[in-house]
């Protein structure tokens, strides 16, 4: 079967690649969930999981997530490894020699890396974080149960445009904070200010029960006070929210993510940068296999000693040092030092600049 546009050499490089690449994956992920499973198979049959759900919603959701998170990296292993054997059977030098040029050569390996790329931001995107939050379930209920405990104090959030509330400290168990206040502002203005001395999620109503209350109202005719035993009202504020796990945001999907961020920004609350962090990692870090397959390619096309063991080296010290830029690009971010989108995308222009550095020094 032939493809418009594409000669023998290309589909022969194309099944090379994606061969290789899914063979790779589906070896280590054999591996991983081997010694995952060692390691949590007496915590399982501790808690009494039956072994269809472990494999079903656990392993089988577990795979995708890890598949994703090391596509990039093996999609440069993959590169490496079968471009190596190419040119060490001197198929490279045949090829360019019959007066293919090695812009030409680049094709092949870009409409692979292209299929991968966009199976990924897919997968980051829409599968992953159905998947992950299946898992999640599972590990809540037959690994560990801390991860939805909410331990912080001093909570400030804004509500809604100009409300903002503060509770002293806040428990998960019951949906019961303690030393609540709810402040209003109009036109930078402080119009109205709720205090009391706590505050529970009535799950009847739906709706948040004030207890011991005093309201400041702050008009033009001066301050009028109102105070009472409890009082029903509505805060655009989910009780939900106290108990999200702290990897919760690997369960969203794409719609979800981003409106989570918009009511994190509305709430001010100090995380948003993290969530930014997520959103555009999931298309950086996919687009980055384009990056590594050119520099994969530049790097195996020509023999050296060592053999293939050098072209891994050398692509294991190159793939090594981007995961660890990236890890580093994206703490600065945390921390404030740089924006969200600069950090999830500035390792691939640096990484695309040596890339086209070793890509012009390739033999051609």
């Amino acid at each position: 079967m032939s493809i418009p546009g594409l000669c023998k050499i290309d589909i022969y490089i194309i099944r090379k690649f994606l061969g290789t690449f899914f063979f790779a994956i589906a070896m280590i992920m054999f591996i991983t969930i081997v010694f995952d499973l060692s390691e949590k198979l007496d915590e399982f049959m501790e808690n009494e999981a039956p072994p269809k759900v472990i494999m079903f919603d656990y392993f089988l959701n577990f795979i995708p997530y890890f598949a994703a998170l090391i596509a990039p990296l093996f999609t440069f292993i993959a590169v490496i490894f079968f471009t190596s054997r190419m040119a060490y059977n001197t198929e490279i030098i045949a090829i360019l020699s019959s007066g293919v040029s090695f812009r030409r050569l680049m094709v092949p390996y870009l409409i692979a890396s292209t299929i991968i790329v966009v199976l990924n931001i897919y997968m980051n995107n829409n599968v992953i974080p159905k998947a992950n939050d299946e898992r999640f379930q599972f590990e809540e209920k037959y690994y560990h149960t801390s991860s939805k405990t909410f331990k912080d104090r001093n909570v400030h959030k804004q509500v809604d445009p100009g409300v903002y509330v503060y509770l002293e400290s806040y428990s998960t168990a019951n949906d019961y904070g303690r030393k609540f206040s709810m402040e209003k502002f109009e036109n930078g203005k402080l119009v109205s200010k709720l205090m009391a001395q706590d505050v529970r999620w009535d799950t009847a109503t739906d709706k948040w029960k004030i207890r011991n209350y005093m309201i400041r109202n702050f008009t033009e005719d001066g301050e009028v006070i109102e105070t009472g035993r409890a009082i029903d009202t509505t805060i655009n504020l989910d009780p939900e929210e106290f108990k999200m796990r702290d990897n919760a945001i690997e369960a969203m999907d794409k719609e979800t993510l981003n409106k989570y961020i918009s009511t994190q920004l509305l709430q001010g609350s100090s995380h948003v940068n993290t969530l930014l962090i997520e959103k555009y990692r999931r298309t950086a870090v996919p687009f980055s296999t384009f990056i590594l397959t050119l520099i994969g390619v530049s790097v195996s096309s020509r023999k050296v000693r060592g053999g293939i063991g050098m072209h891994i080296a050398i692509g294991l010290l190159l793939s090594t040092s981007y995961i660890l830029f990236m890890k580093f690009s994206s703490e600065f971010a945390i921390s404030g030092s740089l924006s969200p989108l600069v950090a999830s995308w500035i390792p691939n222009v640096l990484y695309s600049v040596i890339a086209v550095i070793l890509y012009r020094l390739a033999p051609k």
